[in-house]
């Protein structure tokens, strides 16, 4: 019998310390998930207990994760880890579970981003039909919009010009009919001197020049003002008889020239 123990040391021997590196290789493992824990926990802890939004997701799955990984390492470091022998069977199985555990994760995974992929598409879909509606929309508007700018440009055109056309004849007769008023009234109360009377008059030599109307005097004084603006005086020539140029100046309707008196204008009462 101890021969035989002795032939059997060698592989109990390697039992023992594949036993005690599997052991040890766990408890890294371990370690390695705690600190990665800490780690995560001091990073939480600096960001504070804030409210968390939609856009925070991401941030409030990690700390489900953390929770739960702290969980299951407190169970783990309560329990003691069972050694699995390390055969070929064994290793399959395991093999397997895993296999079974990643496509079943895998499939969630795609169930999500197929319902994802399909939410999307339905969107965009929708979407499409509101910017093909709002173009139709548009283009119907655009072509209104041209009918409508040639229909009020030539309705506008017309009628505009018929308008101004016949304010400018009203205004034309109702200036002829002011200027044949004024022609008559001027004619009526200022009539040119009598020159039979001034020929009664001895030692007064009669003028040589020929009188004009006060109508012809302002209508002379008018002209200037509208023709040269800048300039509107003209000389009081011999024509002018002078009663009726101090007629105008003193009722304020002709002025003076401040350095020439021999020059008058019309006051400029549009102004």
């Amino acid at each position: 019998m101890s021969v035989r123990q002795q032939d059997l040391d060698p592989d109990s021997t390697t039992d023992i310390e594949d036993v005690a590196d599997t052991k040890e290789e766990l408890i890294k493992k371990c370690e390695e998930m705690w600190k990665d824990m800490e780690e995560c926990q001091n990073k939480l802890s600096l960001v504070g207990a804030e409210t968390l939004t939609d856009s925070n997701a991401q941030l409030s799955l990690l700390i489900m994760q953390v929770k739960c990984l702290t969980a299951e390492l407190s169970q783990w470091q309560k329990e003691t880890p069972e050694i699995i022998p390390l055969n070929d069977e064994v290793l399959v199985t395991i093999g397997k579970e895993e296999f079974q555990k990643l496509r079943h994760d895998l499939e969630l995974v795609l169930s999500t981003i197929q319902s994802k992929n399909a939410k999307l598409k339905e969107d965009l879909e929708r979407e499409q039909q509101w910017l093909d509606e709002q173009q139709q929309i548009l283009e119907s508007l655009i072509v209104l919009h041209n009918e409508l700018k040639h229909q009020v440009v030539t309705v506008s055109e017309s009628r505009i010009f018929n308008e101004l056309k016949t304010k400018l004849h009203d205004t034309k007769e109702y200036k002829e009919k002011l200027l044949i008023t004024l022609s008559e009234f001027l004619e009526d109360h200022f009539p040119l001197p009598d020159r039979s009377a001034k020929k009664k008059k001895k030692n007064i030599q009669e003028s040589t020049a020929q009188l004009i109307t006060l109508h012809e005097m302002l209508e002379i004084l008018l002209n200037r003002l509208f023709d040269v603006p800048h300039d509107p005086y003209i000389k009081i020539s011999n024509s002018f008889w002078p009663p009726y140029v101090e007629l105008l100046l003193r009722n304020g309707i002709a002025l003076r020239h401040p350095e020439d008196p021999t020059r008058i204008r019309l006051e400029a009462f549009h102004q």
